[in-house]
C-alpha cells in the first residue's frame, strides 16, 4: 500500500500518468527524513481536494522528493456529506473520536462547546484548539489514505450549532431517544451527527436543538462513551448511505 502524503497547495487537477510531481517543503522532509522514503518507492501525493497521484519517486533531497505519476485517482465528494458535531471533553477523548470519525470517511468536523463541556476553548486557546483538531485530521486523512480533507470549523456555542449546519439533517445522539439509528433513510439532505460531552447533551440543549429541527436518536440499548459514539454512528450511516 502506497503510503500518502499532503500538499494543499499543489494543483494536481491537470496532472496525468507520466508527468512528473514534485513534494516540498515539511510534507517532503518528513517523507525523507523520518519516513526514509528512498527513490524507486511508490508513494502517493494528494491536494485533499479529492485527487492523489501515484508513483514512483525519482529523486529525494533534504526538503523534497519528484515523483514520476503512474497513476491518478479523482474521487467525487459524496452525495450526502456527514458531519460530526463534536462536544469538547476532557482529555484526548474528544480527539479520540475526531481521529476516528477522520478514518471512518467524516466529512466536515465541528468543535462544540457544549454547557456540560469541562474542557474550554476561550480566547487563543480557540484557536489553538481547532488547529489541534486539524492537525489530528490530517494525520489521520493520511494515515487512511482519504483523497478529501474534511475542513474543522470554530468551536460553536450550541445556539449557532443550527446555523452552522443549516441545510443539514441533525440527528443528536440521545440514549433515551425512541427512534434507533438504524432505523432512519437518507432523504437525501446532508447529515450532521451531534455528540454530546461525557455528562451527556443538557435537557436545555436538548430542547432547544429539537426546537431548531434536530432528531434525536439512539446508537442502541448500551450508552458508549464521547470518544466511540460518533465513529459507531458514522460506520452505522456508512452502511445506510452505502458507502460501506
Amino acid at each position: 500500500m502506497s503510503h500518502l502524503y499532503l500538499d494543499e497547495s499543489l494543483d494536481l487537477a491537470s496532472v496525468a500518468p507520466g508527468a512528473t510531481v514534485r513534494l516540498s517543503g515539511d510534507e517532503a522532509r518528513h517523507a525523507v527524513t523520518v519516513s526514509r522514503v528512498r527513490t524507486g518507492e511508490r508513494i502517493a501525493i494528494g491536494d485533499g481536494r479529492g485527487i492523489r497521484v501515484l508513483g514512483i519517486v525519482t529523486a529525494t533531497g533534504p526538503r523534497e522528493l519528484t515523483l514520476e505519476a503512474d497513476e491518478v485517482i479523482v474521487e467525487e465528494p459524496p452525495a450526502i456529506r456527514i458531519t460530526l458535531v463534536q462536544a469538547l471533553a476532557k482529555g484526548d477523548r474528544d480527539e479520540l473520536a475526531v481521529q476516528a470519525a477522520t478514518e471512518l470517511g467524516v466529512d466536515a468536523i465541528v468543535p462544540w462547546a457544549a454547557s456540560r463541556s469541562v474542557s474550554r476553548w476561550e480566547g487563543p486557546k480557540a484557536e489553538k484548539g481547532r488547529q489541534r483538531w486539524a492537525t489530528i485530521v490530517r494525520e489521520a486523512v493520511k494515515q487512511s489514505i482519504r483523497s478529501w480533507l474534511p475542513p474543522v470549523a470554530s468551536v460553536t456555542a450550541t445556539g449557532a450549532l443550527a446555523a452552522v449546519v443549516e441545510g443539514s439533517r441533525m440527528l443528536l445522539l440521545e440514549p433515551t431517544a425512541t427512534t434507533a439509528l438504524t432505523e432512519l433513510r437518507p432523504d437525501g439532505r446532508d447529515l450532521a451527527l451531534v455528540v454530546g460531552p461525557e455528562g451527556g447533551i443538557a435537557p436545555s440543549e436538548l430542547e432547544a436543538l429539537v426546537a431548531a429541527g434536530a432528531e434525536p436518536v439512539r446508537l442502541g440499548a448500551s450508552v458508549l462513551r464521547t470518544s466511540t459514539a460518533g465513529p459507531a454512528a458514522i460506520a452505522v450511516l456508512n452502511a445506510s448511505l452505502g458507502r460501506w
